[in-house]
């Protein structure tokens, strides 16, 4: 079937920015994109974002200020490790404990370098027998475990606060089992998303998400932390997609709720207990999750809007034409774009505009969606919704359309400490709050930027400093929390609770939930081991 003719566009409509046309890509040569046919949308476009060339060396990272000594928290009365300890560990998973101080560093530190544990000992077990015997022991001994898998949380979850015991998921990385014709992958906790993801685009089907993180996060962490991320538009949450889990108990007790099974309706539904729990009920060993069909035809544009009600009215307009084949819609504004470009160089690939949308489709018959999506952006930019486009269908092109939108947190981290707020807000006001903290803050901030989700009310607002400063912290929190409470909003859409946002839960959970959550965590984890000092408050 041929796809029918779409509109010829004006060719000021799609220039790019000069140093669009003008740089190497960073993903390698520039590919030339590929229109669709009877259209000039894409012939009059130049390269992809590209890296730039920058003399400077960088200078090494200021050492991160221990958790202990930064916030006002008193550590439990959990025993020491002892020499004793690591010979039992060692004789539990031979030669696969680590106690030099030099290796430890990086699992102390989040990849923020924001909090700083001070563990002495690195557990890295490969089965889940071996995770087991690991926790049995650190019961009966009353040592604090710590979880972790990619270490790549935003709020503190992954890292020690004290000496707790790090247990690394990295070496459980094979996957079990994987059903081509239902999509069911069964996989160990410590897989890496993105080779999960090479790993069942070979066999036609994708994940259900994707993140910024991909390649370093585990999907057992993924799962502990409910992550959200790019595809959860078109594909929903963790609790909707996992099918199963197998997890560890504090008491070393394994719980297999391995199931593949789509329906299973025999009683409570135990793994949404583990599924963003934080790895403070248990430990996820492996899970199985359904993974949708890989799309045949995908397309990204990266448009220009004149204020955000431009980016409201092109959602709302988008949500409508798109429809099924519609998969993400992600916002971002001028000052994320200015950071991406000075501190990653990449270059700009729409005319300087007051914010940016991306939008992808995901789709099966390639002329059914270059039909649709040409029909929305003929409509879009005839209407003044967006100023300026550029659209991608191939899959280089595609990757450096998203890597503007997903490296932004990585410009962040550059532009000096970052204080991070992951919010779900009413969509007409998610933007609200960005103008207003803009005010509140004045030249106290060097940049406060808001990006996000759109299309599931998920605004990711960014506040950037010299350095930590109480005093800045103190004019963010509580009036950050305060707004959100006062939009009926919550104070973490998607990375969670962890270590920074334990004390705030009361802003989004009245104090029945917290009790219960209370109640929960002390039936699983009596001694309250396991990742402790994270998801509930510290009264709790």
């Amino acid at each position: 079937m041929v796809p029918r003719r779409v509109p010829r566009w004006p060719s000021w409509l799609l220039r790019a920015s000069p140093g669009w046309a003008q740089t190497a890509g960073p993903l390698g040569a520039c590919v030339r994109q590929r229109g669709w046919p009877g259209s000039s949308w894409g012939a009059g476009l130049a390269s992809p974002p590209a890296r730039r060339g920058c003399s400077s060396t960088p200078s090494p990272p200021p050492a991160v200020v221990p958790t202990q000594e930064r916030y006002p928290v008193l550590r439990l009365p959990f025993s020491t490790v002892s020499e004793q300890d690591v010979a039992a560990f060692a004789r539990i998973v031979p030669g696969l404990v680590t106690t030099d101080p030099a290796e430890l560093a990086a699992h102390n530190v989040d990849w923020l370098r924001t909090v700083r544990g001070c563990s002495k000992v690195l557990l890295r077990p490969r089965t889940s027998e071996e995770v087991s015997r690991i926790l049995r022991h650190c019961h009966e001994r009353n040592l604090a475990v710590n979880p972790q898998g990619g270490n790549t949380g935003m709020v503190g979850g992954s890292v020690p606060v004290f000496d707790e015991i790090i247990l690394s998921t990295a070496l459980m990385n094979q996957v079990i089992s994987f059903d081509d014709v239902s999509g069911t992958l069964v996989c160990q906790a410590g897989c890496v998303l993105e080779e999960l993801s090479r790993h069942v685009e070979e066999r036609d089907f994708i994940m259900p998400l994707d993140l910024g993180a991909k390649g370093s996060c585990h999907i057992g962490g993924n799962v502990a932390t409910n992550a959200g991320g790019l595809r959860f538009l078109r594909y929903g949450s963790l609790h909707g997609t996992v099918l199963g889990l197998e997890v560890v108990l504090a008491d070393g007790t394994v719980l297999n709720c391995l199931t593949s099974l789509r329906k299973d309706n025999t009683g409570y539904d135990l793994k949404q207990l583990f599924i963003g729990s934080e790895g403070t009920l248990g430990v996820i060993t492996a899970v199985s999750i359904l993974c949708p069909p890989k799309p045949k035809a995908v397309n990204v544009a990266f448009l220009g809007c004149p204020n955000f009600a431009g980016v409201l009215r092109t959602f709302r307009t988008c949500r409508g034409a798109l429809g099924e084949i519609l998969s993400a819609f992600e916002f971002m504004d001028a000052a994320c774009m200015q950071l991406v470009e000075r501190h990653l160089h990449l270059a700009r690939p729409v005319q300087e505009s007051p914010f940016y949308v991306l939008i992808e489709t995901s789709g099966s018959h390639a002329g059914h969606d270059a039909e649709k999506l040409g029909s929305f952006l003929e409509h879009a930019l005839g209407s003044g919704l967006v100023t300026d486009g550029t659209l991608a269908t191939d899959q280089r092109r595609i990757k450096m359309l998203w890597a503007l939108r997903e490296r932004i947190t990585e410009a962040l981290s550059l532009d000096g400490y970052v204080y991070k707020y992951d919010l779900s807000l009413p969509v007409e006001r998610l933007y609200d709050i960005v103008t207003s903290l803009r005010a509140h803050l004045g030249p106290r901030a060097k940049h406060v930027v808001g990006y996000g989700h759109l299309g599931d009310g998920n605004l990711h607002l960014n506040v950037t400093a010299e350095a930590f400063s109480t005093s800045l912290l103190a004019a963010l929190e509580p009036h950050v929390y305060e707004w959100t409470a006062g939009q009926r909003g919550s104070i973490s859409a998607e990375h969670g609770v962890g270590f920074k946002k334990r004390d705030v839960l009361g802003y989004s959970k009245p104090p029945e939930a917290l009790q219960l959550m209370c109640q929960l965590k002390a039936l699983l984890d009596p001694k309250g081991i396991l990742n402790p000092y994270k998801m509930l408050p510290t009264q709790a």
